[in-house]
């Protein structure tokens, strides 16, 4: 009970509907609410008398507002508006119990009272509960629904809009699940807002703006008292934080201040006091009310079916209708002239405003089917402007001239149907649809575009690929001095006829200049970057065209005719001269020179490869001294780009070690070829060869000059003597022209040449024999 005494419970207006001014400003002060300024709610309840309103609020929020007495019967318990403070709830919540309503003690005439304080909780609470049995949910009087509209309709005209909560608290709920009771109330108060008279300034506002709609449902508390606490205790805990973001009242507005909610209440009540709008509705109104929106229901469900109508839905739905906006205001002039005939006699303002919920409901059931026309037409222009885009295209046109003329073409062939399409009841707006047909055009103009671009940015990159490729390659392939002159030359050459065409090309475009820029730009980098391209490639095969530029400068000669090694060449120089050559075409690849600057590439490698400047590794710290210019793997010293470095200096050095050892063996053939063709044209043998056969043969030589037959032996001798000294060799143990190996060969056939000599001269000094004498000689021969 010491909780609950903290409540302040207190009566702010009596049964009369005098203000307890009082009253409150001691509840203000005893409960300090001035001190929380902003943070604090204010919550009520209304409903049927004897519906359990005080009930709840006491096992809520821990108040002792009087309860009804069930032993005494149903009477009314609760007289005018009391307040309260809520225990526990954090912020600071005022809660007010109002009279109920349709109760006996009033009569069915005086309810005044009851509209008042409906209004005045409406106007100064941000959660207003709203008690109703569930049995009562879908009924006209029991559910609230004539107080709830006439206080909207009378508030809106009184007070600023703020934002309010509704929070239907079903009591008794039924096996009927909460999901089934909730459309049919959230549909109830959409009527009953729809219903209201608003001023012109709100006319189209929503619902949603001044009113939050929720639900909740409660067990028996009589039949099911411990399920009852339990759901209550859940329901508590919604009040928590309710003025925080995403609680209860969580986008309320025009919070009075604490300090002047006294003020602020006693000035509601005063107007509502003295507005008369806040009488009962006149009964030809009422009547009017529910006969004219019969008779609009009724004409509304005659046209959705009607048999012209469901005609014209179903033409549309396979394609464009010619005359549909003709035929469709026919069919919904009929239906309203019905209705103005049939509610000539009743009330002007209620059989106007019925009218025009009846010629915007009409409008809203046949409006899907205009929209899905306009969907026809716009996919029809669409497809029209790409036929037609394509067709000029094809012969020529240029293409942003095409794209403006198909452009208005399409557009009108719409508005064309967009105008026959209207009805004369509805202004609708094709806008949308008509912004959406633009979007169409141009995100189609736009690929085409794209595409057409493309083609030519890629038949262009290919005419240059094809003029730029091969030509450097060859250029390559003779590589001196002037290669990154002709090169740059030809870049030059050919990537102004791509552009100077390209440029050409693109101009029925009518792009911009910073995007033709940026695409003339981008055809040059591509021009660059096949050359660029191609020097890597080609800087990948140097250490090949090194070998083939030697083997093609030291095996030929001036005249490009291939070199025989007689003797007289200069073997050395030639081969300096290749090497030279070689390193020439080295010193073009190492780098890309497309800017033309100047490098010291070249003079640095002659001066460390061919002239031998490079200092050896010392071979104390084994470190390659600062001295060698190669010795590093970037070109420090050299006005070259990073980027541009094709080989780098110590890669350069590799190579050059590479290259030298694998054309060292070209270069001792040739030596060896020149000695051989040397030896090849000496004539005479060698001078101890001479002594020999003068000292040994003096006998036989004698004969020489009375013997035919031995001078012609002694020529085949030294025949064979020349043939083995010139052309045998012992593998493993001399080489050829050599004085060791001459000697070698003619001491192994010395004894038999001698014997050959030997025998001529016994035939010389007059051994007879019966032989011709050319059989002689064959005898000598075989010897």
């Amino acid at each position: 009970m010491a909780e609950i005494d903290h409540c302040c419970s207190t009566q702010l207006i009596d049964g009369e509907g005098e203000f307890n001014v009082v009253g409150l400003d001691n509840f203000i002060r005893t409960t300090k609410l001035t001190n929380c300024g902003l943070s604090y709610a204010v919550l009520a309840i209304m409903g049927p008398q004897s519906s359990g309103k005080s009930t709840l609020l006491n096992h809520l929020f821990q108040t002792n507002f009087r309860e009804m007495d069930a032993f005494r019967g149903r009477s009314q318990t609760t007289k005018g508006i009391w307040i309260a403070n809520c225990v526990g709830i954090d912020p600071f919540t005022v809660a007010m119990d109002l009279e109920g309503t349709d109760g006996r003690e009033r009569g069915e005439d005086d309810t005044t009272f009851e509209k008042q304080s409906a209004l005045f909780a409406l106007a100064i609470a941000d959660i207003v509960l709203i008690n109703m049995w569930c049995h009562d949910i879908g009924r006209e009087q029991a559910a609230n629904k004539p107080l709830l509209k006439t206080v909207f309709q009378v508030m809106m005209r009184l007070f600023s809009p703020r934002k309010t909560t509704l929070l239907f608290v079903v009591r008794d709920k039924t096996k009927t699940p909460l999901e089934y009771l909730e459309p049919i109330l959230s549909e109830d108060i959409q009527k009953i807002w729809n219903a209201v008279s608003k001023p012109e300034s709100h006319k189209d506002t929503p619902l949603s703006e001044f009113f939050n709609v929720e639900v909740t449902a409660l067990s028996s508390f009589e039949e099911k008292e411990d399920l009852f606490k339990e759901q209550v205790a859940q329901l508590r805990q919604r009040f928590f934080n309710s003025i925080s973001p995403g609680g209860l009242a969580g986008d309320r507005q025009g919070v009075v201040p604490a300090a002047g909610f006294s003020f602020s209440a006693q000035q509601i009540w005063r107007v509502i006091k003295e507005n008369k709008d806040l009488d009962l509705p006149a009964h030809k109104v009422m009547v009017a009310t529910v006969r004219c929106e019969e008779i609009a229901n009724e004409k509304l469900h005659h046209l959705s079916s009607n048999e012209d109508w469901l005609a014209l839905e179903e033409a549309v739905q396979c394609g464009p209708v010619s005359g549909f906006g003709r035929r469709l205001s026919s069919i919904l002039e009929t239906y309203f002239s019905g209705y103005d005939i049939e509610t000539f006699y009743f009330d002007h303002g209620v059989r106007n405003a019925k009218r025009k919920q009846l010629e915007s409901k009409s409008l809203d059931f046949v409006h899907p089917a205009y929209l899905n026309l306009l969907g026809h037409f716009r996919f029809k222009a669409l497809e029209d402007f790409k036929s037609r885009l394509e067709q000029m295209l094809n012969i020529g046109e240029g293409f942003a001239a095409s794209i403006c003329t198909s452009t208005e073409s399409c557009m009108l062939e719409f508005d064309q149907g967009y105008a026959d399409a209207a009805i004369k009841q509805a202004n609708w707006d094709a806008s949308k649809v008509k912004e959406k047909l633009c979007r169409d055009i141009n995100a189609h103009a736009l690929s085409v575009q794209d595409a057409k671009l493309s083609e030519l940015v890629v038949s262009y990159e290919k005419q240059l690929g094809q003029s730029l490729s091969e030509p450097v390659e060859s250029l390559f392939d003779n590589a001196g001095r002037d290669t990154w002159a002709s090169i740059r030359k030809l870049l030059t050459r050919e990537t102004g006829i791509a552009v100077s065409e390209f440029s050409a090309a693109i101009s029925s475009f009518e792009l911009d200049q910073s995007t033709v820029e940026k695409m003339l730009q981008d055809l040059k980098d591509y021009a660059r970057n096949v050359v660029e391209k191609k020097a890597r490639e080609e800087a990948g095969k140097v250490l090949i065209r090194m070998k083939d530029r030697f083997s093609a400068v030291f095996s030929h000669d001036n005249d490009s005719m291939p070199r025989v090694w007689t003797g007289k060449e200069d073997i050395k120089t030639i081969t300096k001269g290749a090497r030279t050559a070689s390193l020439s075409l080295l010193s073009v690849m190492v780098a890309i020179r497309l800017d033309g600057k100047p490098g010291e590439i070249e003079n640095i490698l002659f001066s460390s490869l061919m002239e031998g400047t490079v200092t050896a590794v010392s071979s104390v710290d084994r470190s390659i001294t600062t001295s060698d210019p190669l010795a590093s793997s970037s070109w420090e010293e050299v006005m070259v780009s990073p980027k541009s470095i094709l080989i780098t200096p110590v890669q350069c050095k590799s190579l050059w070690r590479q290259f030298k050892a694998e054309t060292e063996y070209t270069v001792t053939q040739a030596i060896s070829a020149q000695e051989a063709y040397k030896q090849s044209n000496n004539w005479l043998p060698p001078p101890w060869a001479i002594v020999a056969m003068v000292v040994l043969g003096f006998n036989e030589f004698m004969l020489l000059l009375r013997n035919p037959l031995y001078l012609m032996g002694l020529f085949v001798v030294y025949l064979l003597s020349k043939v083995m000294w010139v052309q045998m060799d012992i593998p493993g143990q001399f080489q050829h022209g050599t004085l060791a190996g001459q000697i070698s060969i003619s001491s192994r056939f010395l004894p038999t040449i001698m014997n050959l000599l030997r025998r001529l001269a016994e035939e010389a000094q007059g051994h007879q024999t019966d032989e011709p004498p050319r059989q002689q000689c064959s005898l000598v021969f075989q010897s």
